[in-house]
């Protein structure tokens, strides 16, 4: 798992929007505040090894949107609880300088997933457990980076329910 990005400061939190596709069970986050910035602008695919898939939609540099199409088995759990100590912050994923001109970035990685009993807190393992520190870029969305600043997970907070009856 290599997905290194830059960490900056931030004014406020942009508002979260949810939405389930009933028909595809895709979920989509999108942050309600446009993308201001530099960097790249496009996909970035989080590829778990049992083609499970996470994508996270990035524009002028900033996380704008995270998706998940494919799901992993996902595990509940008894309680599930944040980090509380998240500190506020910008994501930046910057251009390759070797190739600026990619707009799609796929890495294969093991992604567990893992849910409270009401699904309303998913947390996304990426790659091997390794120390991280709590980044929420988001009102309800939360980067887990590693001590070189790759992404080791994501948290999706106050998921509403899979719609039922549609």
């Amino acid at each position: 798992m290599n997905i290194a990005v830059q960490v900056e400061p931030i004014g406020a939190l942009s508002d979260v929007e949810y939405r389930w596709d009933p028909d595809t069970d895709i979920l989509t986050a999108n942050l309600r505040n446009g993308a201001t910035g530099t960097g790249m602008s496009g996909s970035v695919e989080l590829t778990g090894s049992d083609g499970s898939w996470v994508v996270l939609d990035v524009e002028a540099g900033r996380i704008h949107g995270v998706e998940v199409a494919v799901w992993p088995d996902v595990r509940k759990v008894a309680t599930l609880v944040p980090p509380a100590d998240a500190q506020n912050a910008s994501i930046v994923v910057p251009s390759r300088g070797s190739r600026p001109e990619v707009a799609a970035v796929e890495v294969d990685t093991s992604l567990i997933a893992e849910a409270d009993q009401s699904e309303r807190t998913i947390h996304f393992k990426l790659g091997v457990k390794r120390p991280a520190r709590a980044v929420r870029f988001a009102r309800d969305l939360v980067l887990e980076l590693d001590e070189r600043d790759r992404i080791a997970g994501l948290w999706l907070l106050n998921v509403p329910p899979f719609p039922e009856n549609e």
